[in-house]
């Protein structure tokens, strides 16, 4: 086949399935959905499987072969399992469908909650073997996660020709979970599965077109209980009357207040669906189409003004000012940024110039170097091309209107949670909450290798927004703060993979040492060895403070036995001693170093000889006081279930922590509030999700140095 030339590329890109309907004029003709759901529900499998039943793809791929359209990511089919976000955009009856696949490992939560900022709904994906496999915690987890995002969910079991499928417990375990939750949403099915001769599942729809109207004698009770949720749901009293009369009830009457409830959040379609075997994915694109509400039926946008202060929400308007997000930053394979962008209000062209404002409110905070408050530096730049996106595929389309996705190369400036604004009307949108890393990785490299670990780390951190690389002032290494072992995994391959050779080391803890008692210690420093020699001589007494004392020097010489020009050198000299502790790496705190007498020379002495004479009585000062060895403490509070809440305290006590308090809450959790040694919480991030399936989630904060138990 001979070579494409750039226009017939760019015309195939633009037409699909003919028209240009990548490219919608109206945002009425968008529909964005964040699929979500546990790992191995099937959502990729299902996000491929609706690509290929819409013909936007010749063929599935397949997860296990690594040829899907949204796992596109070498590590994704290294792990087989999403490990970042991922669009991929179809057209059904006209209606540009955007798919947001998310990963379902609690490792790249991030990833989930930049999907739900960029979807006007969600695609809750569950295995119906997740019952029997144990997915309950997790798929709690995601629902809350769903629920704080406040948009219309679509329930999707997933995997019905599973050797262990239960539709019904699976839709029972969800119904459980919303009701824990006292989320008050009504979940219906809106699908009947059927298995054929040889028992391939097949599902059809109950509110199908080409059916007949429903009647109160329906001999259905799939369907019948349905009609009569949505006839509960319906403001229509005409509606209810001929139910109860017996008539037939209009399909399109139906259908419509479905698609009313579901925008409202009172009701939840449950859709089955078989990806392999194609059941249900005709009937899911329909229902997409028809109850997920378009972009207009999104609230308008809390936004702030650059300096910080109050602006104004931003309403969806295809006529107004650009105002866009960057809700995630990847690379393509050339390693060239990839920025995928939803457009809030205007229309985003090529050669758009926009600026950047970064929102002084985002955790975690903006990156070293940015204008805390955004109101200063702002970069403008200028878009080259919009796309719209197919997992790495680019398709290149004339705009991007209000309420649609599209993605940007190239955008320089603008990072993930970065406002893209009119040049004339800057505004920044309030962001979104991301996870904190509680998940410390130690890299070491030889010097020749260090420029590289350090451009790899710059690159990195500009995709990976949980990533928080920290240089320990105390123990020189350099940590990598990630959100649990899997995103580890991914940012040191990653690192590896942009050409950096390190590595991994134990994560090293600073420590302190304070002293016993009260003590004295003598420095003589006297040479002579022809010429100008060197002579000083001090006395020193050492005494503890209190915790958080930090280090005192008092001044109590008399008589000038030390000209008072070298007594700066004396305490230079005992602090810097002290800061490189007695112990090597153990700097001594919380102390207080009196200068009580010395000696000096008319010709020999200097503030030099003074410093090593001040350095050396620290040293037999602090021999003699004893010390004690002491750690670092934090304040640790954990969320967990009441039904985990004995297995998280017994887990603290065992890691020598102290609970201060517990405050249970209104929705069924406990906040744990303890004091942990540092050297307890090195692997917490882990040990707790395993505990917990990942249910709980803890925030820690550096409280102060305290003794090591048992040394005293």
């Amino acid at each position: 086949m001979g070579a494409r030339t750039a226009g017939e590329t760019a015309r195939r890109a633009r037409s699909p399935r003919g028209g240009n309907d990548l490219a919608p004029d109206d945002p009425a003709a968008v529909r964005s959905v964040a699929v979500v759901g546990p790992m191995a529900a099937g959502k990729t499998t299902l996000v491929e499987e609706l690509l290929a039943a819409s013909g936007t793809v010749p063929r599935a791929g397949s997860v296990a072969a690594g040829t899907t359209v949204t796992d596109h990511d070498a590590d994704a089919r290294r792990q087989q399992r999403s490990v970042s976000l991922a669009v991929a955009s179809l057209v059904h009856r006209g209606i540009k469908v955007n798919l947001v696949d998310t990963p379902g490992c609690p490792d790249f939560l991030a990833e989930v909650r930049a999907g739900l900022r960029a979807a006007d709904a969600v695609l809750f994906v569950v295995g119906t073997a997740d019952a029997a496999e144990g997915a309950a915690a997790p798929t709690s987890a995601l629902l809350a996660e769903c629920r704080r995002a406040g948009l219309p969910a679509v329930l999707v079991l997933s995997r019905l020709d599973h050797a262990r499928a239960d539709e019904t417990a699976a839709l029972v375990a969800c119904r459980e979970a919303v009701t824990a939750a006292e989320a008050g949403e009504v979940l219906v099915p809106v699908t009947r599965t059927e298995r054929a001769d040889d028992g391939t599942p097949l599902v059809r729809a109950l509110l199908a077109t080409d059916g007949p109207d429903p009647t109160a004698e329906d001999p259905d009770d799939a369907r019948r209980d349905l009609v009569e949720t949505l006839i509960e749901q319906s403001e229509d009293e005409a509606l209810l009357e001929r139910w109860i009369g017996g008539e037939p009830v209009p399909l399109a009457a139906l259908r419509a207040d479905l698609a009313t409830a579901v925008a409202r959040r009172s009701l939840v379609p449950v859709v089955g669906v078989c990806a392999p075997a194609g059941a249900g994915l005709e009937a899911l694109l329909d229902l997409v189409v028809d109850a997920v509400p378009p972009p207009t039926a999104h609230a308008p946008m809390a936004a702030h003004a650059p300096d910080g202060g109050r602006h104004a929400p931003v309403a969806l308007d295809p006529d107004g000012p650009v105002v866009a997000e960057v809700v995630h930053t990847g690379t393509d394979p050339q390693g060239s940024r990839v920025s995928l962008v939803r457009v809030f209000s205007g229309r985003l062209t090529s050669d758009t110039v926009l600026t950047v404002c970064s929102d002084p409110l985002r955790v975690p905070s903006p990156r070293a170097g940015d204008d805390a408050t955004g109101a200063g530096g702002r970069d403008s730049l200028r878009v080259s091309r919009v796309h719209a996106p197919l997992g790495a595929t680019l398709r290149e389309v004339p705009w991007c209107i209000a309420g649609d996705l599209c993605a940007i190369t190239r955008l320089g400036a603008g990072t993930t949670g970065d406002t893209l604004c009119a040049v004339e009307d800057p505004i920044g949108l309030d962001g979104w909450e991301l996870p904190e890393p509680l998940l410390p990785v130690a890299v070491s490299a030889e010097r020749s290798a260090q420029d590289a670990v350090a451009r790899g780390l710059a690159r990195l951190a500009a995709t990976e927004t949980t990533l928080r690389v920290e240089r320990n002032e105390d123990t020189h290494q350099v940590v990598l703060w990630c959100t649990g072992e899997a995103h580890a995994d991914v940012v040191l391959a990653r690192l590896r993979a942009a050409g950096a050779v390190f590595e991994v080391t134990d994560v090293a803890v600073p420590e302190r040492e304070t002293v016993l008692r009260a003590a004295t210690g003598l420095g003589r420093h006297v040479k002579q060895s022809g010429g100008h020699g060197q002579f000083a001589v001090c006395r020193i007494e050492i005494e503890p403070l209190p915790r958080g004392g930090g280090v005192e020097f008092v001044d109590k010489i008399v008589g000038g036995v030390i000209p008072r020009a070298y007594i700066p050198g004396v305490e230079k000299g005992v602090r810097a001693q002290l800061e490189a502790g007695v112990t090597p790496g153990r700097p001594v705190v919380d102390v207080r170093v009196i200068l009580v007498d010395g000696k000096a020379h008319s010709v020999d002495s200097s503030d030099q000889a003074f410093q090593t004479a001040g350095a050396l009585a620290v040293r037999e000062a602090v021999a003699e006081a004893g010390t004690v060895l002491m750690e670092r403490l934090y304040e640790v509070e954990v969320t967990v279930d009441d039904g985990l809440l004995g297995a998280v305290l017994g887990d603290l006590s065992a890691r020598h922590g102290r609970v201060v308090g517990t405050e249970p809450d209104s929705t069924g959790s406990t906040r744990v509030r303890a004091e942990v040694p540092e050297t307890a919480l090195l692997r917490y991030a882990v040990d707790l999700r395993a505990l917990t399936a990942g249910t709980a989630s803890f925030t820690r904060r550096f409280s102060r140095y305290e003794p090591v138990a048992g040394n005293v």
